[in-house]
Order: structure tokens, then C-alpha cells, then sequence
């Protein structure tokens, strides 16, 4: 392709982007009970299902984030809706009740917003004119509102930034990129694992007679001292690290290693800036490349378009401690990809392609498809859609699909309905918390997670539990386990209820992922119908 046909066909997306297009949800429903312990999840939707107040509506911009059970989208008006767990305010409507139904945040209507992110508790947008308002969670300061003395905000606050373009949210904390000439990238929030980039943890004794550490709230956003001399066009925050990308191609990370999530070659936390080695000198990134942070993982994809991938990518098997290309994807245009709790999605060509870990249908394979997959694989029933947006969250997946030429494609999805916001948050596990036309999928998609165990080795890292509400302020901010890192194992931090637990849960996952060799058949079917050039295959 010449210089100039890749500009025309970058410009027609672009156009394409700008439009929208129907958002599409799969994953758990029941916000109550995703990610946590009680009871077992109900009325997943295991198919790509679009959202009764969404239809028809278009769709430019998604945001949810690897520690998020709730979801934030954009559309080509500048509104903002929002909709799942409210416990903390992060649905921005001043109150805290949960929507299942995508809602318009209504304080934010005399805003055209272009951006959002969101973090555990807490979500943040961007307007046209560059500014950036927050609500949710603000113990940590995560909002950049300034001040930490309301824990809670349930109404948009604004964040003392400007010139701002984009941004990203971690767990507990906030990433911003700026215009600003010397402060193309400011963060606030927890310092725990050094994710702000500031230098330092913040780490401090609650008492002088007591061994319990607490963390220093950054409220204000500051900018990264050791980038001022860089310009920052790219970022993407997992639950406790961050990756960004320069004007001139170039790789950095910073936060928590544990895995080798940060890409260079072992698991030690970086409180400042470090640039990834393989992505310098002769393989930079290109001007379009995507870049995405999961809760245990890092993905970008750098000269051809070539995705590559490093931290823990499978349940099994070791973990990739600096980046290797994903040879499964050789070949395809990636467009989007965004990365949840352990899975994956991407908007490639005409296709989408999901893979990972999962319990709740977050990959969309349907009712009859597999629950997780190791390699990347199509989700059939949006096989020749022009996927141009996802996002992904815990338990959860969005995807914006364009609407042109999908002929009656749209029309032969579910429509999810939900349950009214006035309703309040409904009992756990009703059976009539999920109203849709397709017949099999929640039902069969419920008895098959009943049989699976919800903890798994990945799933006792901080990042993964999602038991905020019913955390100590230990669990979610103690560094009680993270001092358990032995030969380059990590058997959990932060909010993990134990270690003990995380070594029978790794076993079961061994059995998990164990496959007959129909299934392997089956779970490759789909991936052998498509006789293009580059097609997905093993490695």
C-alpha cells in the first residue's frame, strides 16, 4: 500500500470514527455480584447484545478499565452515559444507585465530550475545549480535584488540568495528556506502586507504634518531571501500571512489575519512567499504533503493525517478561484493542477477535461457543463488521460496530433491556434482572458458571478481586503480601485474602484450561474458515 493509500484509507476511517456507530455489550449483568465472591453470576450475556436505550443511538467513544464494574460511553453529540456499579458515586449522577440501563449523566449536558476513562471507582472525561471533570472515589485523589476531603463525589467535579487531550484511568488512579508545553502527561491519584511516575510511593507508617503502611493521597495532578522533555501522544493505564508512547515512537512504563507486565525483563516496580528497550532504535512505533494495559498484561503493536504483548498472558505457562509478538495476529490491520481483567478484545479488518480468560461471556463466542480461549478468535456473529471501538472491563466487553453495510446484521442481535434506574440496584440474582429475545444464552451461560470456581492464580492479585466495598483500608491499600514475590512468582498483593488460597486456586486452573481434543477442534473452527492472508492460527 503507497504513502498515499494509507492516508486516504486512515482519513476515511477517521471519518468512520467520528460518526459512531450501535454499541454492542457482552459479560455480566449483574453488577452486584461480578468480581466478588456472593453468589453466582446471573443472566450473563454471552452474545454481543446491543442496549435498549442505545439503539439507533451513535456511539463514538467507550471506557471501562481492568478493575471497572461499571462503564462510560460517548456519543457523537458529546453526551455522556453511564450505567453498572455505583457504590461510590462513579456513575456521576449524585446518588448511588446502580443503573443497569445506560444512562445521560445530566450535569455534564452543557459539555461536548470527546474523551473518558474509567478507573475501579472513579470516572473522568474530556471536553472539546480541554477540559477534564471527574466523579466517583476520591480518597486517593484520583479526581485531580485538588483537595481529598470528600471521599465521595457523586457529581462531576472539575480536574485542575488543561489543554487536556485524552486520558486514562487506572485502579485508584488518573493519567492525563496535555498540550501543555513541558507537561504532556500528569497523574494523580494513589502512588502505591510508583504508577504516578513521580519518583516515589508515598509509603508511610499510620502510627509510630504501628507496622500498618498507608499511602500519600496525590489530589493535585502533577506532571512527570522525567518526561517534561517528551511529548506524550499515547497512553493506557492497567489496574497498577501505565504504558505511554512518544512523539518520536518510543515505549515507556512505570508501576507495578510484578508478571513482567512493564516489559522489562524482570518484576521490579518502577516509580519513574522507563523505556522499553525493544522498541527503540529500529522498531519504533508508528504514528497509528495501538497501545493497551490489562490488569496482569501490556500489548502495542509497532513496525507492520505487528501486535506484541508481555506480562501474563495465560492462566498457564510462564509469563512473557518483555515483549514478543502474538503470531496469531500476524498480518491483520488492528485498528482497537483494549484489554480487561484477563482477556482481550480487537477491531482487525472486518472482523473482531477476542481471547483470554473469562467467566461471564465477556468474549462473546455465544451460547454454544467456549467460555475462554488461549489464542485469538473470532466472534463469529459479528464476523464482517467494521468494528471501530472496544473496551473492556471486569466480567465485560463493548464494541462499536459501524452501521453501514451490516445489512439485517444488527437486527438479528438481542436487545438487553435492564431494569429502570427508579428500580434501585434489585435483589442478586433475580431471574427477571435480564429481559432479551435470545432464549439460551443467560441460562445456559448460568448453569456453566455455577461449575467453575471464581478464584484462580491471576485472580488473588490485588488488581482482581474488585471487593472494594467490603475491603479494610488494608486490604486495599496494605503491602502485606507484595513482600510474598519468591523466584519470580507473585502470589498476591494488595487486596488478596491470603496466600494459601492462591496456591489451590493455581491447580484448578491447571484443570481448567484442560481440553479435550474436540473442544481444541472446535475452538479453532472459526479461525480456519476465513482463507485471507494473514488468517489466525496457533504459535
Amino acid at each position: 500500500m503507497s504513502a498515499v493509500e494509507a492516508e486516504k484509507k486512515a482519513a476515511e476511517e477517521t471519518k468512520v470514527e467520528e460518526k459512531g456507530g450501535e454499541l454492542l455489550f457482552c459479560g455480566a449483568a449483574c453488577w452486584d455480584n461480578v468480581g466478588r465472591k456472593k453468589g453466582a453470576p446471573e443472566g450473563n450475556l454471552v452474545s454481543p447484545t446491543r442496549l435498549r436505550p442505545l439503539v439507533g443511538v451513535d456511539i463514538r467513544v467507550v471506557a471501562s478499565g481492568s478493575a471497572s464494574c461499571h462503564c462510560v460511553a460517548l456519543d457523537a453529540e458529546g453526551r455522556c452515559y453511564t450505567w453498572g456499579r455505583n457504590e461510590r458515586g462513579q456513575l456521576g449522577h449524585g446518588d448511588a444507585i446502580q443503573r443497569d440501563r445506560p444512562t445521560v449523566v445530566s450535569e455534564l449536558s452543557k459539555y461536548k465530550l470527546i474523551r473518558a476513562g474509567a478507573g475501579r471507582s472513579h470516572s473522568v472525561v474530556v471536553t472539546e475545549d480541554g477540559l477534564s471533570l471527574a466523579f466517583g472515589w476520591n480518597k486517593h485523589g484520583q479526581l485531580g480535584s485538588g483537595s481529598a476531603r470528600n471521599e465521595i463525589e457523586s457529581s462531576p467535579v472539575r480536574c485542575l488540568v488543561s489543554d487536556v487531550k485524552t486520558t486514562a484511568c487506572g485502579a485508584d488512579f488518573t493519567v492525563w495528556l496535555s498540550s501543555v508545553e513541558g507537561a504532556s502527561i500528569l497523574s494523580a491519584g494513589l502512588p502505591q506502586y510508583g504508577q504516578l511516575g513521580h519518583g516515589t510511593d508515598k509509603e508511610y507508617n499510620t502510627k509510630d507504634s504501628s507496622v500498618r503502611l498507608a499511602y500519600e493521597a496525590q489530589p493535585r495532578p502533577k506532571a512527570i518531571a522525567s518526561l517534561a522533555g517528551e511529548t506524550i501522544v499515547k497512553v493506557a493505564c492497567g489496574t497498577n501500571h501505565t504504558v505511554a508512547v512518544d512523539s518520536n515512537g518510543y515505549v515507556y512504563t512505570w508501576g507495578f512489575g510484578g508478571y513482567g507486565r512493564l516489559g522489562h525483563r524482570e518484576q521490579k516496580d518502577e516509580w519513574v519512567p522507563r523505556r522499553v528497550d525493544i522498541f527503540s532504535k529500529h522498531n519504533v512505533l508508528p504514528p497509528g499504533a495501538i497501545i493497551s494495559a490489562g490488569s496482569v498484561s501490556s500489548a502495542c503493536t509497532a513496525g507492520g503493525g505487528q501486535l506484541y504483548m508481555w506480562g501474563k498472558i495465560k492462566n498457564t505457562g510462564d509469563d512473557w517478561m518483555y515483549p514478543k509478538p502474538l503470531m496469531d495476529l500476524s498480518g491483520w490491520n488492528l485498528r482497537c484493542m483494549d484489554s480487561g481483567n484477563m482477556h482481550h478484545f480487537v477491531g482487525a479488518d472486518n472482523s473482531c477477535i477476542s481471547w483470554g480468560y473469562a467467566l461471564n461471556g465477556e468474549l462473546g463466542y455465544g451460547p454454544n461457543g467456549q467460555k475462554s480461549s488461549a489464542v485469538p478468535k473470532k466472534v463469529d456473529i459479528l464476523e464482517g463488521m467494521h468494528v471501530i471501538g472496544v473496551a473492556c472491563g471486569t466480567g465485560h466487553s463493548m464494541v462499536i460496530v459501524d452501521r453501514t453495510n451490516v445489512g439485517d446484521g444488527l437486527d438479528q442481535l438481542d436487545v438487553y433491556d435492564g431494569k429502570a434506574s427508579d428500580e434501585g440496584s434489585g435483589e442478586p440474582g433475580s431471574k427477571d434482572h435480564v429481559k432479551q429475545s435470545g432464549k439460551k444464552g443467560p441460562a445456559k451461560a448460568t448453569d456453566n458458571s455455577r461449575k467453575r470456581k471464581s478464584k484462580d492464580a491471576s485472580e488473588s492479585e490485588e488488581e482482581n478481586s474488585n471487593d472494594e466495598s467490603d475491603a479494610s483500608d488494608d486490604q486495599v491499600n496494605g503491602k502485606t503480601e507484595k513482600k510474598s514475590i519468591r523466584g519470580g512468582k507473585i502470589s498476591g498483593t494488595g487486596q488478596s485474602r491470603g496466600g494459601k488460597k492462591s496456591s489451590s486456586a493455581g491447580k484448578s486452573t491447571g484443570r481448567r484450561q484442560g481440553r479435550s481434543p474436540s473442544a481444541n477442534k472446535s475452538a479453532n473452527s472459526s479461525l480456519e474458515k476465513t482463507g485471507k492472508r494473514g488468517r489466525l492460527r496457533r504459535s
